[in-house]
């Protein structure tokens, strides 16, 4: 359960996030409506369009395999966020990359090259995937608390190699962060620490890191955002929420012209696709006997469904007409308390 819960007004602006006991005495009184975004319930003020806010700043931790958000006042920890980073659209473009090359070796219809390489600023592939997702999870999050400062940690890429020193323009991770930055700096005051001053702060507030990457507890990486998000704010050093989102992006399998490898007598199917029977896949739904969970893969008119905990597949036989469509979706979440 979340500690607080955001608040936004009649006309939709964020306002300052309230406890659980306030928002339910506010539902009952019939002055706010239920709201759910995508792993984060709040409130919808009926009579209200306007109020009071605080700064809030949206620590952020970014990582290879792991990263963490942190969204706090001054004197309160509202939210703690564990993504998983976007890992596999690198081998995705190769293996098209390659299935293309070999199209052109056989009788298949297949597209000239467009040679448009020049257009700048220009973001490879996997690197705007990653740093989109981060993007992406902070304008959710802005729409559902009143966001006013961001601060980064500011990741450095190694520009000597071999006894030669690189341009840092030649590295796609200085230019994906470039870009988010840029984004950044459009919805609020940015900030930048390096790596040693968020040891510095952690160190300030008493707090260790775990060495264990994969462990999901708050001292694995929100610990690293959440000192950051403090610091900006003067707040007081105390940890008062360790309650973490876990959030794992959806991995779609795009459309491809034919598989990889043919069935027999040498031929080929078609394959992939993110639409199922009119839904998108990954989207939010209501089943008649599962209830809330995502939208899966499609096979003689049916459609699977999966739980949004860990995409575990719950049918594969679901009607169109027993499913509610909620609303689109790319990642699932679990709240986790602390350990």
């Amino acid at each position: 359960m979340q500690k607080y819960v955001p608040v936004v007004s009649k006309t939709g602006k964020p306002l300052m996030p309230t406890t659980n006991g306030r928002a339910n005495e506010l539902i009952a009184k019939g002055k706010a409506l239920r709201r759910f975004s995508k792993g984060i319930f709040y409130i919808k003020l009926i009579e209200r369009e306007d109020g009071d806010v605080q700064d809030i700043v949206v620590g952020i931790d970014p990582g290879s395999k792991k990263e963490a958000y942190t969204i706090k006042s001054e004197s309160h920890t509202f939210l703690n966020i564990e993504c998983d980073a976007i890992t596999w659209v690198k081998d995705s473009v190769k293996r098209r990359r390659e299935a293309r090359r070999n199209r052109r070796g056989r009788k298949t219809p297949c597209r000239q090259p467009r040679f448009n390489n020049k257009s700048k600023p220009k973001v490879p592939p996997s690197t705007k995937a990653r740093w989109g997702l981060k993007l992406r999870i902070v304008n959710w999050l802005k729409n559902v608390f009143p966001i006013t400062h961001f601060i980064v940690e500011d990741i450095k890429a190694k520009t000597l190699k071999n006894g030669r020193r690189w341009n840092l323009s030649f590295s796609p991770l200085e230019v994906g962060k470039s870009w988010f930055y840029s984004e950044l700096e459009k919805l609020g005051e940015l900030e930048l620490k390096q790596g040693w001053e968020t040891q510095i702060f952690r160190d300030h507030c008493g707090l260790t890191k775990s060495k264990d990457k994969m462990s999901g507890v708050f001292e694995c990486h929100c610990v690293d955002s959440w000192v950051l998000a403090d610091w900006c704010l003067g707040g007081t050093g105390l940890v008062d929420n360790k309650e973490i989102l876990y959030i794992t992006p959806l991995q779609f399998h795009r459309r491809q012209l034919q598989v990889f490898n043919f069935a027999k007598k040498g031929i080929r199917k078609l394959y992939g696709g993110t639409q199922s029977l009119g839904f998108k896949r990954g989207s939010l739904v209501k089943h008649t006997k599962y209830g809330i969970c995502l939208i899966g893969g499609t096979s003689k008119g049916l459609i699977s469904l999966h739980t949004i905990k860990d995409f575990k597949r719950l049918c594969q036989n679901a009607k169109v007409t027993d499913i509610q469509f909620l609303t689109y979706n790319s990642w699932r979440w679990v709240h986790s308390s602390p350990v």
